[in-house]
């Protein structure tokens, strides 16, 4: 709800006002607009341009936005969690998973380079799949950011590992093109397949789970499948 985007357009009194909420967040639904505005020494109608500023028509629909962001708060069920990787890996048992694996087995085999991407959490993992597949005898890179000067880079029968659960970020997206004029072969890991990386690649992989938005809306989507899916590839190649 307060997006590093939204905090961005804040003045010195939203700010104020800001502070005060985010530090007394569990009596705010039990306050008044006035008492808002006494405790924060501001108006009721400053409190309600702060509200509107967050597409909030009146201080009642912040309120009721502040107490559903709040509920995003809540853990997933472990159980829950359990049985969702316990079908992945159901459907990994299975000849077509091995079918799917195939098309990115043969492209790693064939390629002298082989370069694993992502950002944030997924960056991580591509310096983990870069580690592993050099520990199963195949020599890999990991760039746990897409910010490498690529467009001074001779690039020669190379293939590329793009690992992103949303398979949307921007800035990792434009590598990609970046990677694709240099004649690199794309093989993407995605949990959607409709993303814009699955659909730029030449390979993609997509475990189908269910977003999870935890803690106030960080991404807590499990990375199990992308573990198993690099290590899958790893002892095939």
């Amino acid at each position: 709800m307060f997006s590093y985007d939204e905090l961005q357009k804040y003045n010195e009194t939203d700010i104020s006002i800001y502070k005060y909420i985010v530090s007394n967040i569990d009596k705010i639904q039990y306050m008044t607009i006035r008492e808002l505005a006494r405790e924060t020494h501001t108006s009721t109608s400053t409190i309600l341009r702060f509200c509107n500023k967050h597409n909030c028509e009146g201080y009642s629909a912040f309120k009721n936005a502040l107490k559903q962001e709040r509920s995003l708060q809540t853990a997933s069920p472990p159980m829950e969690d359990l049985q969702e990787l316990s079908d992945f890996f159901a459907r990994a048992n299975s000849s077509a998973f091995e079918e799917k694996l195939l098309f990115a087995v043969e492209a790693v085999r064939a390629s002298d380079l082989t370069i694993f991407i992502g950002m944030g959490s997924s960056g991580t993992l591509a310096k983990y799949g870069a580690r592993y597949f050099s520990n199963m005898g195949h020599f890999a890179v990991g760039w746990e950011d897409a910010l490498y000067p690529v467009d001074f880079l001779q690039w020669n029968n190379t293939v590329v590992i793009a690992l992103s659960e949303s398979g949307e970020t921007k800035r990792l997206i434009e590598t990609i093109h970046l990677l694709k004029e240099k004649n690199c072969c794309i093989l993407s890991i995605t949990n959607s397949p409709l993303s814009m990386l699955a659909k730029l690649s030449d390979w993609n992989f997509s475990y189908n789970l269910n977003t999870k938005r935890i803690n106030g809306g960080y991404n807590g989507t499990t990375q199990v499948p992308v573990l198993f899916i690099i290590e899958a590839l790893a002892k095939r190649i």
